[in-house]
């Protein structure tokens, strides 16, 4: 038998691909035990086998797979003369065949690898995002009861604070701890403040009028329960909130007042 036909008729690959009987495996494997020139192809199929197995990118396998199918190109322009010759390439043709075919099944185990990937990565974020949520949830519920427990404080002194005329529908709550020299103020009633605005919180004198500014509050759309705490280490009589330029002023603004309280004897 001619060697090299035996080598381009395409069995060595079925033989690699467990496609062939019983008895076509004997006889493969015996000449593999009396040629040794068959043996190395055999290890040659099998190492490239390998690389196709060890290709990690799709670009990889792309170029792998253009050279197979240039060479099959290459072999049907090769002129077939006889009948004999065109069965003789047949084999052949089925090897390149169950290579193509490992390939694409090579290139769709990645693709869905990749798939797999990605889903999993998305599953994890959305995991990190949700663990995120639902910490800051118990951290503004933990704040709201801590709050709570505060403005319940039977020593509280609880300042209601009334609409003045730049808004009728505005109201606001100052919740005083002298003990402590801090306010609570609830300023739930308030419009957000227009760009370039602040709310600026006053301690008043009555007799004679004498504000003192107890500070501006900052952040007023980051604070979603929407009561800030001051430092008062005033003799207030009464609360007023005005509307100021941002940074705030020296004195309150009376035509941007927007609500006023006294304390109660």
């Amino acid at each position: 038998m001619d060697i090299k036909e035996y080598i381009e008729s395409g069995i060595l690959e079925l033989y690699i691909y467990g496609s062939l009987s019983a008895k076509e495996n004997e006889e493969v494997y015996e000449m593999l035990q009396k040629h040794p020139e068959i043996l190395v192809e055999v290890e040659k199929i099998e190492a490239t086998l390998d690389q196709l197995s060890a290709a990690s990118t799709t670009k990889e396998l792309s170029k792998l797979y253009d050279t197979i199918a240039a060479k099959i190109e290459a072999n049907e322009q090769v002129p077939v003369r006889t009948l004999a010759r065109k069965r003789s390439n047949l084999p052949a043709y089925i090897g390149w065949a169950a290579s193509i075919a490992l390939l694409v099944g090579l290139l769709s185990q990645i693709n869905k690898n990749n798939k797999l990937r990605e889903e999993i990565v998305s599953t994890q974020i959305k995991n990190q995002v949700l663990e995120g949520e639902i910490s800051v949830k118990e951290e503004n519920l933990k704040s709201a009861e801590n709050l709570l427990s505060i403005l319940r404080n039977k020593d509280i002194i609880e300042v209601p604070l009334n609409a003045q005329a730049v808004d009728p529908s505005a109201y606001a709550t100052v919740y005083w701890d002298k003990e402590k020299d801090l306010a609570y103020i609830d300023v739930q009633g308030l419009p957000a403040p227009p760009p370039g605005k602040v709310y600026q919180v006053w301690s008043l004198k009555l007799q004679p009028l004498t504000p003192t500014s107890l500070g501006i509050l900052e952040a007023y759309k980051e604070n979603k329960n929407k009561v800030f705490t001051v430092e008062n280490t005033n003799d207030s009589e009464a609360f007023g909130i005005t509307l100021e330029p941002e940074g705030g002023s020296e004195s309150p603004t009376l035509e941007m007042l927007y609500t006023l309280g006294a304390v109660e004897s």
